[in-house]
């Protein structure tokens, strides 16, 4: 395997490696690249690009890994002489610049992390950098040595008649040469969710399964809970309780051990944030924190999470830590529970049901939501989309190798599995109203202390899961959704037509996930369930 230059760090002029916060604070004011907020933040904007550019992410075909890759629309090939190109360009753009470098760890669990370097043109992305993932002790960084290397240089853009690209902006990862370089995008979760995606190539080859999910335990680390679901469906918000111990945000392995954290931070979305309804996200937005695309007013430096005029997916990176009960490091056991959240958009699903261990891997596959305004590019308005395993961007393998380790530890572990509707209720986006976050989070509680079990249970005539009748601190009268519709006809009608598109899009998979979740005929859920009712 060819070296990576980049592990020799004098190809550079200019650098600053692993500064503290403090210090990558002050360089970015002096650099003009963001501004402290009252709070301690820094607020930064991330320009043309305020969000993720799925349509710009690629892979390096070549002859190692050629056969593993799940090719097509999520990931893309690119040629190995291209991405040589892209890279020796990169190289000598920073080194015409000031270099902030960043040695850290992806895994909480010492048995499966990895050694990763962050080589960073702005001094912001590089806290970002050092916020989000694990730090190493000092005696760590004594003999560190990359395993895989980002390089990230935002100035730099690509040539899309030169290098085949769809854009300016491109994510390319060299699994081979252990790279990822990115560049035409300051978004800072183009660097996170890369790392993901490196992770999700590599865990499954020790027998851990990652996931796009977030995670919490109760004192000891005991009732353990996965909260799985896309940007905007509450993984962050519903796993920060103040009732509970924080493990991570978003990115999870599930070893023979137990569950561990891929990184050491959270990546929030804050628009709209209040300290009444999300106090732990609230507190954590100080001094180390970074808050991209948030309106700040110029003369107090006061954050408006309210205006949105910028884009709605405002976001804030801070390290685990700033949430208080947070485990460090974020290891626990096995989870009692999983959680797949949707934001459903046209108020149909319930706002939870209990799903069987087929229909568990069905909707895993399916991985149904809304995605929100803001999130990516092109999106200004929620609209129904699927994602297989919750997180379909992020998986460089078959989403059936995700979803049958899932579907093992599930049974090995006796872990009950439940759908959370975070969307809305009564009617579909602009007619009904979305589901509040206090209710949603009495139905969190119930399920993971195991009082929905002892709930009267409905099967749903459509989609075959069973509904509860009651849960404490929710309406009743939500619980059934069609309950509070208006016009049940256009209920039952809506309930039918998401239906079609589940099997539209379950046709889609490969064919190994029918068998996977015994699905007959194409993923008609329906029929499925109700025979096993």
């Amino acid at each position: 395997m060819e070296a990576n230059r980049t592990e020799d760090l004098s190809i550079f002029n200019k650098i600053y490696c692993n500064l503290s916060i403090s210090r990558l604070v002050e360089m970015a004011i002096l650099r003009n690249e963001g501004l402290l907020t009252t709070r301690g933040a820094l607020r930064v904007e991330t320009g043309k690009y305020t969000g993720r550019s799925p349509e710009d992410k690629y892979i390096v075909d070549e002859p190692q890994t050629r056969n593993e890759i799940w090719w097509g629309r999520v990931n893309k090939p690119m040629a190995p002489d291209i991405f040589e190109h892209l890279y020796e360009r990169l190289l000598a753009y920073l080194k015409r610049r000031h270099v902030f470098v960043f040695d850290g760890f992806a895994g909480a669990d010492e048995r499966y992390r990895y050694p990763l370097r962050f080589v960073n043109e702005l001094a912001w992305q590089n806290i970002f950098a050092q916020q989000l993932f694990i730090k190493p002790r000092p005696e760590e960084l004594d003999t560190f040595s990359p395993y895989f290397t980002v390089l990230c240089a935002p100035g730099f853009q690509a040539d899309p008649e030169k290098h085949g690209t769809n854009s300016e902006v491109f994510v390319a990862i060299n699994f081979s040469r252990r790279l990822v370089l990115i560049g035409g995008s300051y978004y800072a979760g183009e660097i996170k969710k890369a790392v993901f995606t490196v992770m999700n190539y590599l865990l499954p080859k020790e027998g851990v399964l990652p996931m796009h999910c977030a995670a919490n335990a109760g004192p000891g680390g005991e009732e353990a809970a996965l909260f799985f679901g896309l940007s905007g469906t509450g993984k962050t918000s519903l796993s920060a309780d103040a009732g509970r111990f924080l493990v991570g945000d978003d990115e999870h392995g599930w070893s023979e051990w137990g569950i561990f954290n891929i990184e050491g931070g959270c990546y929030a979305k804050c628009i709209n944030l209040s300290r009444q309804s999300e106090p732990q996200i609230w507190e954590a937005i100080r001094f180390g924190c970074v808050v991209e695309n948030a309106a700040v007013d110029p003369c107090t430096g006061e954050i408006d999470f309210s205006d949105d005029s910028i884009t709605e997916n405002t976001r804030a990176g801070y390290p685990v830590d700033h949430i208080s009960g947070a485990l460090n490091p974020g290891v626990v056991g096995h989870p009692r529970v999983l959680l797949f959240l949707t934001a459903d958009a046209f108020g149909v699903l319930p706002p939870v049901a209990r799903l069987d261990s087929n229909q568990a891997m069905y909707h895993f596959l399916s991985g149904y939501t809304s995605k929100l305004a803001g999130t990516e590019r092109g999106i200004t308005e929620p609209r129904a989309t699927f994602s297989t395993c919750f997180g379909a961007p992020f998986l460089p393998l078959s989403p059936v190798v995700y979803a049958r380790m899932l579907g093992e530890k599930i049974k090995e572990h006796g872990v009950e599995v439940y759908l959370v509707n975070t969307g809305w209720v009564g009617g579909c986006y602009g007619v009904g109203r979305r589901i509040g976050i206090d209710h949603t989070r009495c139905i969190v509680r119930a399920a993971i202390k195991g009082s929905l079990k002892e709930a009267h249970l409905r099967r749903h005539p459509v989609f075959g899961f069973l509904v509860p009748d009651a849960c404490d601190g929710v309406p009743n009268e939500i619980l059934w959704p069609e309950n509070i519709w208006d016009d049940k006809t256009a209920y039952r009608r809506q309930s039918r037509a998401l239906a079609e598109k589940f099997k539209e899009n379950f046709a889609h998979l490969p064919p190994s996930a029918s068998e996977l979740a015994n699905v007959k005929n194409g993923a008609d859920t329906r029929s499925k369930n109700i025979k096993r009712s």
